[in-house]
């Protein structure tokens, strides 16, 4: 009996070791070299204090801010409630708004379709209607707190946003380039700008 058992808790004290010293040593390594990340990417406002993550997107709707993407179940809820519309691109509620025929027992009649959506984008930003909007600017995204935009979408509310703020277009265009992350890797993905970080370069120019 002692000749079997005697393996096995050498085993389980091995392995035991082995997990508490893999724990310790990448909480370690991270608290060292990434510590910003890996206690959550925390943006501070310039009086020090922390107004949220540059990983999770916020709800801003003033003129004089720029607008992330749609929320599917809205910023309000918070991130725990975070998730997408998990419609498809045919599916009528999801482009038009309108009651899906399918779910007559559910009211979906204050849902906004993609239709609506980008009829309210150009004309919040004065955009001519023959103006393409961007995808991102309609949409939510998977997680449905996507914290960046797209580059084209940051670009065309630049004029709201530079009017609303009395600052030239030339001069928010550099705070967009300043906030834009690049492709992971250099080529992977797309280049984002982060609305949070580049609401707050903005709030820091006292306009």
């Amino acid at each position: 009996m002692r000749r079997q058992m005697m393996p096995a808790v050498i085993a389980i004290a091995l392995f035991t070791v082995l997990t508490l010293a893999y724990s310790f040593g990448t909480t370690l390594v991270d608290e060292v070299l990434f510590r910003h990340k890996s206690d959550g990417s925390f943006v501070k406002a310039a009086d020090g204090q922390i107004v949220g993550s540059s990983l999770i997107g916020q709800e801003f709707t003033g003129t004089q801010y720029f607008h992330p993407r749609p929320a599917a179940d809205g910023y309000a809820s918070g991130p725990d409630y975070s998730y997408g519309s998990n419609y498809g691109p045919t599916n009528e509620t999801f482009l038009y708004g309108a009651d899906d025929p399918a779910t007559p027992n559910v009211d979906e009649s204050k849902t906004t379709g993609v239709d609506d959506l980008v009829r309210l984008y150009r004309e919040e930003n004065g955009l001519d209607e023959q103006v393409p909007v961007p995808v991102d600017a309609v949409t939510a995204s998977g997680s449905g707190l996507d914290p960046g935009i797209s580059v084209a979408n940051a670009k065309l509310q630049a004029r709201r946003v530079a009017d609303a703020r009395h600052l030239s277009v030339d001069e928010v265009l550099g705070l967009i380039r300043a906030n834009t992350d690049k492709r992971t890797l250099g080529f992977l993905g797309e280049p984002a700008v982060n609305v949070l970080r580049l609401n707050l370069a903005l709030d820091s120019l006292g306009h």
